[in-house]
């Protein structure tokens, strides 16, 4: 089958996605659920309260779409296309329930970190006994000689999706970062896809592609829409399914190193303050700390993106 279907379907689905949101970005308008601006964020984001939020809600309205409607462009699929498909839904609902709470129930605190945790472990189990049902050669690449299915491979991929969901959500604090970073990393698993022929993970991340794609259309500064817990929760969780769909856990490290850098910041920023009571960055996440430097926000996404291509091929390249 022509790689040039894969195109189409990537055109088909930010067709979709970009004519949907300005549906959503009226309603959200309409009923008055904006976004709420962290009070210990930069002051100057005050500005955005208010910003319709939740545009996660049509990358994923999107992505199921097309998957119920595949049987119409007569398109492989297999059980890893759907295991993607639920981890991305899985994780988005997680993140559904948490804007939900504060924005429609106008409760600050949302989810407690305690219930979105399990919640992430759970959906993360699922994912990792469904993948490994299916490919029993999932192994972890880090080692030199591949260990076959056992609890620490299923252990190991739940820890890694629950991290790379929450990082993901950290990376989502300016207009356009999280939307352009995902698009950049989920193009590098693409074409690593494509090269070892596995078209179950190719046909998701079109899909994906073309929904974010459309969602990003709105979310450059300044942002119509904000992608909110239920787009970037279930990106990163899903980003993390590929990497294991694929053999390839270790390499979201490099293809996804801003998220590292992001959440790495906000670690370090706490230990540093705890033992010296100051603080190492102006601001973490570390995409805040430059932006109260004086970069501006499109700067930033600009160089973090730049950034994610340079790690991207080298892992690509280290992977092949």
């Amino acid at each position: 089958m022509s790689n040039g279907i894969y195109l189409f379907i990537a055109s088909l689905s930010f067709a979709l996605s970009v004519s949907l949101m300005p549906f959503w970005v009226h309603w959200m308008k309409h009923k008055q659920y904006g976004q709420a601006i962290r009070a210990e964020g930069p002051k100057w984001h005050e500005q955005k309260s208010g910003t319709p939020a939740m545009g996660g809600v049509i990358i994923l309205a999107t992505v199921l779409l097309f998957s119920l409607l595949l049987p119409l462009f007569d398109l492989p699929t297999d059980p890893i296309f759907y295991s993607l498909v639920f981890s991305l839904m899985a994780f988005g609902m997680i993140g559904f329930t948490d804007d939900f709470l504060k924005i429609f129930k106008k409760e600050n605190e949302g989810l407690k970190s305690l219930q979105k945790f399990i919640a992430q472990l759970v959906i993360g189990l699922i994912v990792m006994v469904w993948l490994v049902s299916h490919d029993h050669t999932l192994v972890i690449s880090f080692f030199a000689t591949p260990i076959h299915i056992t609890l620490l491979v299923v252990l190991f991929g739940i820890i890694w999706m629950t991290g790379f969901s929450n990082a993901v959500n950290l990376t989502d604090g300016i207009d356009g970062l999280s939307g352009s970073t995902t698009i950049l990393s989920l193009l590098f698993y693409l074409i690593y896809a494509l090269h070892i022929e596995n078209y179950g993970v190719v046909l998701f991340i079109s899909i994906l592609i073309g929904g974010i794609l459309g969602f990003l259309c709105y979310n450059f500064k300044p942002a119509k829409i904000f992608m909110g817990d239920v787009g970037s929760l279930a990106i990163g969780g899903a980003l993390a399914a590929i990497s294991l769909a694929l053999n390839q856990p270790w390499s979201l490290l490099g293809i996804g190193l801003i998220y590292v850098i992001d959440t790495s910041s906000v670690i370090l920023q706490v230990a540093y303050f705890k033992r010296t009571g100051k603080r190492l960055f102006k601001m973490s996440p570390i995409h805040h700390h430059f932006e109260m430097s004086g970069w501006s926000e499109n700067k930033i996404v600009i160089v973090f993106s730049v950034i994610t291509v340079i790690a991207s091929a080298v892992t690509l390249l280290w992977i092949w």
